[in-house]
């Protein structure tokens, strides 16, 4: 379908919201309409899930790049050896392999094959008859010089005891080795850890050493001794309980296989008059998970419509609108981002790697997932009370007669998105939608749609909020951008 036909159909597609204040103008219906055509595009078969690394990467960059400069947008990246598309490389790493071994007494003790799983951050982490201290659960966290050189061992308690074995592990110990002795089988964890990992290239292999050894495996370890894992669980439960070495060592190593991609962020710009006032960001990510479903399901792509190429549909119809609109103060910076699903890695690399010093960044404004909300539905900000923008915000919504909401329930998913990876580097970000203002409604699509191959465009998308956060964006960017209403030293 050609995107003239796209444009017409949008109009059939168009369904107007009973809450809606007024029947929308020509100037939303033809945002509405170019609104459907990117995602139309960007969420077809042909772009293969918009998969980092992939055929269906280049097709995306092609698509944004294309869009962003018949716009108007100049490269964003200030590298002329990279316009417009700022490399990324991302370390995918999975378990490789894994060894255990039991001694007392510096004599050898069976465990049984396939008791035990060892995992690491690291390529390699090895360590060798190191002394066992027995945690409990960890509800009182040891000294440091009770778990120096020494390995934790943890009870699960059915419960996942991530936060735990990182807690220990910062504590000092060399290890941690966690038993299932609650529900949690050694199948579940090598399930779930036995995925692929992803990092930055530039981040520092972290080599932390987990293991997990079921019930039946350290009862036969424990052979002999008196001892089980009914007994320490009764030990564990006293009032008086502290952490006690056992008369055990364990020597345990895992290994994990890297696989380098390279992929990209797209950065673009629209220049203001004046090159050292800082500058507004916009951003989205444009990446998703590829093929995700295996035969015989009928559709085996995840295409992203709603996450997140509706996020990156309203980044180019704000820097459509403003492109149009009188010269600003302030530079506005437009980056599509890539491995937010992986981690909020692009942000990160972003931010690693900035084109402009982060301290220059006045606001930054991320779009994620809108095409949600009804038109005339109020503004959520996620990450309220996290940045001095909120006041600006506020001023803005009330100039345009928008409606925010109250409370910071949004906040419930600001670690989830790619203005959190900005906090983290304190650039002032947040999420400013219609579509999170309804956390019920949000939480519905994330328990049916959210991350299936059922995330497509359907007849019934809802694109009357994605339109008002386009106009919202482009009046907050205007505020923002603007060196009077926001001086740099405000910020």
């Amino acid at each position: 379908m050609n995107r003239c036909l796209l444009l017409l159909a949008a109009a059939a597609l168009a369904v107007v919201p009973a809450q809606a204040a007024k029947k929308p103008g020509k100037a939303d219906q033809a945002v509405k309409a170019e609104l459907l055509a990117h995602i139309q595009e960007l969420a077809s078969d042909a772009y293969e899930g918009r998969e980092p690394g992939t055929e269906g990467e280049a097709k995306t960059l092609r698509y944004i790049g294309k869009e962003w400069f018949e716009i108007g947008l100049e490269s964003g990246t200030n590298n002329p050896r990279h316009s417009w598309f700022a490399p990324v490389t991302l370390i995918a790493r999975e378990p490789d392999g894994s060894r255990a071994a039991f001694s007392r007494k510096g004599r050898r003790v069976y465990v049984s094959p396939g008791a035990v799983q060892a995992f690491t951050s690291g390529k390699r982490s090895l360590i060798e008859n190191a002394p066992v201290l027995f945690v409990g659960a960890a509800r009182a966290m040891p000294t440091r010089a009770e778990l120096a050189g020494r390995v934790a061992l943890l009870l699960d308690g059915g419960q996942d005891g991530s936060e735990r074995q990182n807690a220990l592990l910062r504590a000092g110990a060399s290890a941690v080795l966690t038993v299932l002795d609650g529900e949690r089988t050694l199948d579940n964890v090598i399930a779930r850890r036995g995925r692929s990992g992803y990092a930055l290239a530039s981040d520092e292999l972290g080599g932390d050493l987990e293991a997990f050894i079921t019930r039946e495996g350290l009862n036969g370890v424990l052979a002999g001794t008196g001892q089980s894992v009914d007994t320490l669980q009764a030990a564990s439960n006293a009032a008086d309980f502290a952490p006690r070495p056992l008369d055990l060592a364990v020597s345990l190593e895992a290994t994990t296989r890297e696989t380098r991609i390279n992929t990209h962020n797209v950065i673009g710009k629209l220049a203001g008059r004046r090159s050292d006032a800082g500058a507004v960001l916009l951003l989205s990510h444009w990446d998703h998970f590829g093929v995700c479903a295996e035969p015989p399901a009928e559709h085996l792509i995840c295409n992203g419509a709603i996450d997140n190429a509706s996020g990156v549909a309203v980044l180019t119809e704000v820097a459509r609108k403003l492109s149009a609109l009188p010269e600003l103060d302030r530079d506005v910076y437009f980056v599509a981002t890539t491995g937010e699903e992986l981690g909020l890695l692009g942000a990160h690399a972003f931010a690693e790697n900035p084109p402009l010093p982060l301290k220059q960044i006045v606001a930054a404004f991320n779009i994620d997932t809108v095409a949600i909300a009804p038109a005339g539905s109020p503004f959520a900000i996620v990450g309220k009370g996290m940045t001095p923008l909120d006041a600006g915000i506020a001023a803005v919504a009330k100039a345009q007669k928008k409606k925010l909401v109250d409370g910071e329930a949004a906040n419930a998913y600001v670690r989830r998105q790619d203005g959190w990876a900005l906090l983290q580097h304190d650039v002032p970000a947040v999420l400013v939608s219609t579509a999170w203002s309804d956390v019920p409604r949000m939480e519905r699509f994330m328990e049916t749609d959210y991350h299936r191959p059922a995330d497509v465009l359907k007849p019934t998308i809802e694109l009357g909020g994605a339109v008002d956060d386009v106009n919202f964006l482009v009046a907050l960017t205007r505020h923002f951008a603007d060196a009077k209403k926001v001086p740099t030293a405000a910020k």
